[in-house]
């Protein structure tokens, strides 16, 4: 419990990123209600992405035989808090089953074999757990440090497929191609969300700014090419990974770019509190 305190508290006073055995990871935060006594409970907890409206975690409690006290409590409520760095939503569990478990099960440990040694320690059957978020809106606060937070989520995750491409030998795994796949439809979001609301406040709030906003919307543009060439090459049946890696690292340096320049901006957007 201690262990689990610290690296909580790690995790929110820094946006998400946390160090020791969990760095460079998917970590999310899970509170749960209490199956009988009704209290909170909070922890962290690898994910694995399953599209931009789903994340995974699996109920291994280290390998024990037993499920761990969080599955309980979200099999008796299924409305949970999850915490991504960037913010806090709820969201519903939902216990997978059947061929649907199986096969996610599966690729979970084809990315991971620990996934597999844990289930075969435990003696049991490793539930799967789906969590999609429940949308009430945009975030409340100034909207800079919104977008901020939300740059360092596509930061933190461009750095771990970077890390899982170069890490993937001759093969590209499910997992991977699932990670890619939800990272381009999550920054393909964003900016859409931004074409439609951001820039035409700040247009209209700062006309000087007109031009930068112009220079930002170009390089949606280009983004939105790169992320096209990506796709097409992780829809090929046969992947050359270093293809593949080269698409990752040119995607990157540009995504890169694309937020340094859009933080310039930070100041100004937090004129708007929502």
């Amino acid at each position: 419990m201690d262990f689990n305190r610290q690296v909580i508290e790690e995790f929110r006073a820094n946006e998400g990123r946390v160090g020791g055995m969990f760095e460079g990871g998917r970590l999310l935060l899970l509170t749960t209600t209490g199956a009988r006594s009704g209290a909170r409970h909070t922890v962290p907890l690898g994910y694995l992405p399953d599209g931009p409206e789903r994340l995974l975690v699996i109920a291994s409690a280290g390998g024990s035989p037993r499920h761990p006290a969080w599955f309980h409590n979200l099999v008796a409520n299924p409305r949970v808090t999850i915490e991504t760095g960037a913010f806090t939503v709820e969201a519903d569990a939902v216990v997978l089953a059947g061929e649907e478990r199986d096969r996610l099960f599966a690729r979970a440990a084809e990315a991971d074999p620990g996934w597999a040694g844990y289930e075969e320690r435990a003696g049991r059957t490793l539930p799967v757990v789906a969590l999609t978020p429940v949308h009430d809106g945009p975030p409340r606060g100034p909207l800079g440090q919104s977008i901020r937070r939300i740059h360092g989520e596509f930061r933190r995750e461009l750095d771990s497929i970077r890390r899982e491409v170069a890490a993937s030998g001759t093969t590209l795994g499910a997992q991977l191609r699932v990670n890619c796949l939800t990272f381009c439809q999550g920054l393909d979001n964003h900016h859409q969300g931004e074409e439609a609301m951001v820039f035409p406040g700040v247009e209209r709030a700062h006309p000087e700014l007109a031009p930068v906003v112009a220079r930002l919307r170009e390089e949606h543009e280009v983004l939105k090419d790169l992320l096209a060439r990506l796709r097409a090459v992780l829809g090929s049946d046969t992947v050359a990974t270093g293809a593949l890696a080269a698409e990752v690292d040119r995607l990157t340096r540009e995504v890169i770019a694309h937020l340094d320049h859009e933080e310039e901006l930070v100041p100004v957007l937090d004129e708007f509190v929502l």
